[in-house]
């Protein structure tokens, strides 16, 4: 079983415990939306295109809100399942699943008090660090300094160069990767002058 698809048991199941109402990190969205969410990416390609692209966006609120109301114990076992062997997903789920249900999988459990970081084996740490250096320079890319992605080993990620204050910031792979898809709630070090580290924290990281 790929990390993917652990994740995505996983997340089914912080689904199921938190309840279809219950918060997550995506915005106003409920555990039943994000639910809907995944449920349109993988299973309606009419209408998947509005995740990207604005001038579709409307007709993919449309059809989210329809999913939405659906059984959530249904919403569930679909997103359990996954894509159909006919989604363009299918052959790739490994790949090109794997951040949307890690990320996806902490927006419940950290929409949730007291939440601590998972401790995940080196294998899945080194997985996701190569997702944070691939998409480091498009998640960061509106930094006003330079920014170091650091983890507590070594490994080094530098995400924007400019002329000015350099800010690092340290954390396990799968920290970073949350920080980069846009989520503070994370636990990472900082370091760099504290303006510097402020405008990094307070930046916009939507992709």
């Amino acid at each position: 079983m790929s990390m993917a698809q652990r994740e995505r048991q996983a997340l089914v199941v912080a689904m199921s415990a938190a309840g279809p109402e219950a918060s997550t990190l995506c915005g106003t969205w409920t555990v039943r939306d994000l639910a809907a969410h995944l449920i349109v990416r993988e299973r309606r390609p009419d209408a998947a295109p509005g995740i990207l692209l604005k001038p579709f966006a409307g007709y993919l609120d449309s059809v989210q809100d329809s999913v939405a109301r659906k059984p959530f114990d249904e919403l569930l076992e679909s997103v359990r399942t996954g894509p159909p062997w006919w989604s363009p997903l299918k052959p790739v789920d490994a790949v090109a699943n794997l951040s949307e249900m890690f990320v996806h999988h902490e927006d419940v459990r950290r929409a949730a008090p007291g939440w601590e970081p998972r401790e995940l084996p080196a294998a899945d740490e080194a997985k996701l660090w190569g997702l944070v250096r691939r998409m480091a320079k498009m998640s960061y890319r509106k930094s006003p300094v330079t920014l170091v992605l650091q983890t507590p080993d070594g490994r080094r990620a530098v995400a924007k160069t400019t002329s000015g204050a350099e800010v690092t910031l340290t954390g396990q792979p799968s920290e970073l990767l949350l920080h980069a898809f846009g989520r503070d709630e994370v636990r990472l070090e900082t370091a760099g002058p504290a303006e510097a580290v402020r405008s990094v924290l307070e930046l916009d990281r939507s992709v």
